[in-house]
């Protein structure tokens, strides 16, 4: 799967540009592993700056801290690849940009990096919204563009769930 592969998505990204346009929503993201995938797909229909945000791609460490303001202390006991650094992501941007609901990935996508413990295909998602923060660990099997783009997919299938089960505005 490639990361603008509209055959891919199409279905799932047209339930959430349809979705949001018609509840008046606003969309943000902050990606690590899937390295703006999920921005990249969210902006291929014509239309979706009228509920995109935005992004934010802290790959490095450091740059969640610089560009999020995640705390090093809170990476330093959980791991960047961990639900805390998952939901600070996802609420750091719904603040930063103001949007009604931030999503956030951060995994490793490997084919290095992963551990016993956090082994690779290991990703934790969030959605934070008015409501609180959902989050969710996937355990993805496959090679590195695979495990990028199910983490995507799978994150837009939970936020269209998200949003079907809230009530229209």
């Amino acid at each position: 799967m490639l990361a603008a592969d509209s055959a891919s998505f199409g279905p799932l990204l047209n339930k959430v540009h349809n979705l949001f346009l018609d509840r008046k929503l606003s969309l943000a993201t902050a990606e690590s592993c899937t390295g703006g995938l999920l921005g990249a797909v969210l902006t291929h229909m014509p239309g979706s700056s009228a509920y995109y945000s935005g992004g934010v791609i802290a790959y490095a460490n450091e740059a969640k801290t610089r560009l999020l303001g995640i705390s090093a202390a809170l990476i330093d006991q959980h791991g960047a690849v961990s639900s805390h650094v998952a939901r600070e992501m996802a609420e750091k941007i719904k603040a930063m940009l103001t949007a009604d609901i931030a999503i956030a990935i951060t995994g490793i996508a490997g084919p290095g990096g992963g551990t016993l413990q956090k082994p690779v295909g290991t990703v934790w998602t969030a959605i934070a919204h008015a409501g609180g923060t959902e989050i969710e660990l996937l355990q993805l099997q496959g090679d590195r563009s695979f495990v990028r783009a199910q983490a995507a997919h799978a994150v837009l299938e939970r936020l269209v769930a998200l949003v079907l089960a809230a009530k229209s505005p």
